[in-house]
């Protein structure tokens, strides 16, 4: 299962990379369309949306990997009362990843049911756009309850501490 969880994350980081790699090809097509004067429209609300889904795709895969932001001055000087701190903090991001989830999820539901689409001129179903960031809102919360378990079962989570802290000498 931890192969399995580690290779969804890592995939989903490469999801959030191809996002931005089509961002950039949104905006250069979108130049090209300028100088030839061809009409493109809808592409600044693609480049947002692709923003968006590179966004939540990446937050899983930075989560493990140490990206986010950690007090470790204020763990590191808890001592050995930092392992409470940190499965309260686990707890937290768990319950706040879970609520983000539910209701991206939630709103992928009334998007569907009311037919919703985008203002712009490309009229794109809304629930498109909002099944990737929905996708990584499910996949954080996972992540956060998958390092909250290991880390009451094993006292270690899974998040790369030598990302958060440099290497051991």
């Amino acid at each position: 299962m931890r192969q399995f969880l580690d290779r969804l994350y890592k995939a989903s980081g490469a999801a959030a990379a191809v996002c931005l790699l089509a961002i950039l090809c949104v905006i250069v097509l979108q130049m090209v369309a300028r100088w030839f004067s061809v009409p493109f429209p809808g592409s600044t609300a693609y480049a947002g949306y692709l923003m968006a889904a590179s966004s939540f795709l990446a937050f899983a895969y930075a989560l493990n990997s140490g990206s986010h932001i950690r007090v470790s001055l204020l763990l590191n000087a808890m001592g050995a009362k930092s392992f409470w701190l940190e499965i309260w903090c686990m707890l937290i991001g768990s319950a706040a990843a879970s609520y983000l989830a539910y209701y991206s999820v939630k709103a992928i539901y009334w998007s569907v049911k009311f037919h919703e689409v985008s203002q712009g001129q490309d009229a794109t179903p809304i629930w498109i756009v909002q099944l990737p960031v929905a996708f990584g809102a499910i996949l954080l919360a996972v992540c956060f309850w998958d390092n909250l378990i290991s880390l009451m079962l094993n006292r270690k989570d899974n998040i790369n501490k030598e990302a958060l802290e440099g290497p051991e000498v």
